[in-house]
This record gives structure tokens, C-alpha cells and sequence, in this order.
């Protein structure tokens, strides 16, 4: 266990390795209620997310939700959200944990006449269930076709009996869903999933493999790969930002960078030496520094060693050739495309 945020988080349960294979070859159920979770409603609801988003959320369907972020007015990240349009004035906000009291308070600071802003983190528990075997062992709890949910789809039904929304979302790179309910039911339905799965190679999964599996499908994490010091355009987000919906925070900033483009750029590398990189460890290019890693480790499905990195953008090409300063040596590496790991699709 560590403490996270104001919260005592799981590490492993039965080792990091074990639970990220199992990820990639079955399932895993992971505990997330830490993320934030912010309720706005009223007929203003999608004029305020429009305003203080980089996505255009008004191309959201009911059912349907959105990566985007919130930025600060010099265009770098305040945080890297997903958007759920719950209703016709009604939306839910998933945030970091880190970040759960400063992006409420961001919206209650831009709030307007017509949109009420609630922090309903306390109330609701976030499971996520990933992996091939998802679908299978959730299908055995609910009464909802889950094939009909697509890919940044959710639905309302019941799960064991417990009302919940069911979201195709998550955070490994693998197939799965993001289940919402009450904070009541918690335990009960965690253990049910978990009994549910186990002839199908279910296991509970920590923060330890959340982060290996993120980091070999290339989704950044908050304080590491994106932070208050980077755009989204920077950190090779661009998909997320929409300047051609009208004025946002941050806009004229993303649109100058779109035009003009970036001097860094977050890419993808591995090694070719042995070596671990971590953040922070400097990036060299023929004798100069080109950049830092900001994520590395070893990616259990692909056997080498990989990391995220701030390079110089005339240097982040794949197939360039640089070298990672670790321990005062530098080893030999190569920039590389994202996501690294991309998983078999039926």
C-alpha cells in the first residue's frame, strides 16, 4: 500500500508483472474511486465545459464520452480529463485525484447563471475492469447487451442488482469498462466481480501494473507526461483541441502552436543499451541535451525497456538515434512511435 492523494492505494496485490499479463491475456479489476468525479447540471452546463475545455464537447451524444482538458490561460495543462454527456444539460467530469479539489474549484470560479457545479467524488465508487475477458465475466452480472456499448460509449443498467453506469473506457490499452455506482455498494460488488471472474483468470490489480500498462499504450500520466508547464499540443495531444469551436482558455496559445508548431514535443523511446529510464534523466543527441524522460520502465508485454520524453522536436522522429544519461553514463536508445504495445483485435 501508499499513500495517494488522501488515500491509502494498492501497489500489487499478487506482484506487478503477474497483474499486467494477466491484463493483457484475461482480466484485471482495479479500484480507482480516488479519481474525481464532478456533476454539472443546467441549461449553461455545456456552454461552461465549452469555455473551460480544450474538446468540443457540443459534438457529444448522449452516452458518449470525451478525453480533453482543462488549461490554463497561457495554454498548459491544468488537467487532462474525460467528459460524459450524462443528459441534454447534464455532464460528469473524471479527473486526476491530484487534481480533484482544483479542477472543482476552476469550474466553480467560471461558473455561470444556469449550471449548478457538484463535486460528487465522495458518493460514487469507480471500478475498472480490463482485459480481453472483460466483457465475459461482466456480461455474467448484468442484463445489458455490452456489445452494444462502443468504444467511449457508456450505458445505465444494473450490475449484480446495483444501479450503475457502465463505461468502455479505461486506462491499459486493453478492451474494458469503467463502472460507476454507489459508494455504499463498494465492497460488495468488488468482491462479486471478483468471484464472478476467477475461472476466468480474474485478478485485483494495482497501481503498480495500471502504470506499466498505461505507459506501454502511451497514455500519460498527470505530473509526469503533461503538467502545468506543457500545452496539450506539446505533449502531442493535438486530437484534443478544437480552436475552430470558438473561445476557450488557453485557445490562442494551442492555435499559435497548431499554425507555428512546438520546439518540443513528448515522444516515445527505448533502449538499445542496458539501462532504466526514469524521470528526469536527460536526453543527449550528439554531445547536446535534446530533452528528459518523463516516464520509463520495463514493459512486461514487449521485454525491453521504454519511457515518454519531452525531446526537442526536430529530434523526435522515430528511428533517431539518442543516448539517455543514467547514473552519469549514457546509454544508447532510439526514439520509437506511440503507443508502443497496441492490443489484437478480434
Amino acid at each position: 500500500m501508499t499513500a495517494f492523494a488522501g488515500w491509502e492505494m494498492p501497489v500489487q496485490y499478487s506482484g506487478i508483472l503477474e497483474e499486467h499479463l494477466t491484463v493483457r491475456t484475461r482480466a484485471g479489476l482495479f479500484d480507482v474511486s480516488h479519481m474525481g468525479r464532478i456533476l454539472l447540471k443546467g441549461k449553461a452546463a455545456l456552454s461552461l465545459i465549452q469555455r473551460l475545455t480544450t474538446n468540443d464537447a457540443s459534438k457529444l451524444q448522449e452516452g458518449q464520452a470525451q478525453y480533453s482538458a482543462l488549461c490554463h490561460p497561457r495554454g498548459t495543462f491544468l488537467d487532462d480529463i474525460l467528459v460524459y454527456k450524462l443528459a441534454e444539460n447534464e455532464f460528469m467530469v473524471s479527473s486526476n485525484a491530484i487534481n480533484r479539489e482544483k479542477d472543482y474549484h476552476w469550474f466553480r470560479k467560471h461558473e455561470e447563471e444556469g449550471v449548478g457545479v457538484e463535486d460528487v467524488s465522495q458518493d460514487l465508487t469507480q471500478l475498472a475492469l480490463q482485459g480481453p475477458t472483460a466483457q465475459g465475466i461482466l456480461a455474467t452480472l448484468t442484463s445489458l447487451d455490452l456489445s452494444q456499448i462502443k468504444y467511449y460509449r457508456f450505458a445505465r443498467g444494473e450490475v449484480d442488482g446495483i444501479p450503475a453506469l457502465i463505461s468502455r473506457t479505461g486506462y491499459t490499452g486493453e478492451d474494458g469498462f469503467e463502472l460507476y455506482f454507489s459508494a455504499r455498494e463498494a465492497e460488495r460488488l468488488w468482491e462479486k466481480i471478483l468471484k464472478a471472474g476467477k475461472p476466468l483468470g480474474l485478478l485485483p490489480a494495482g497501481l503498480g501494473s495500471r502504470d506499466t500498462l498505461r505507459l506501454e499504450a502511451g497514455m500519460c500520466l498527470f505530473g509526469q507526461d503533461i503538467d502545468d508547464q506543457h500545452t496539450p499540443i506539446e505533449a502531442n495531444l493535438g486530437f484534443i483541441v478544437k480552436p475552430g469551436k470558438g473561445d476557450y482558455v488557453g485557445r490562442e496559445v494551442h492555435l499559435r502552436q497548431l499554425q507555428e508548431g512546438t520546439v518540443v514535443k513528448l515522444g516515445g523511446l527505448e533502449m538499445v543499451g542496458r539501462g532504466v529510464p526514469r524521470p528526469h534523466h536527460k536526453i543527449f543527441r550528439g554531445g547536446r541535451v535534446i530533452g528528459q524522460v518523463t516516464s520509463g520502465n520495463f514493459a512486461p508485454s514487449l521485454k525491453k525497456y521504454i519511457g515518454l520524453a519531452y525531446i526537442q522536436t526536430a529530434d523526435s522522429v522515430p528511428g533517431t538515434e539518442i543516448e539517455v544519461e543514467i547514473r552519469g553514463q549514457r546509454i544508447p536508445a532510439r526514439m520509437v512511435a506511440t503507443p508502443f504495445y497496441q492490443r489484437r483485435r478480434p
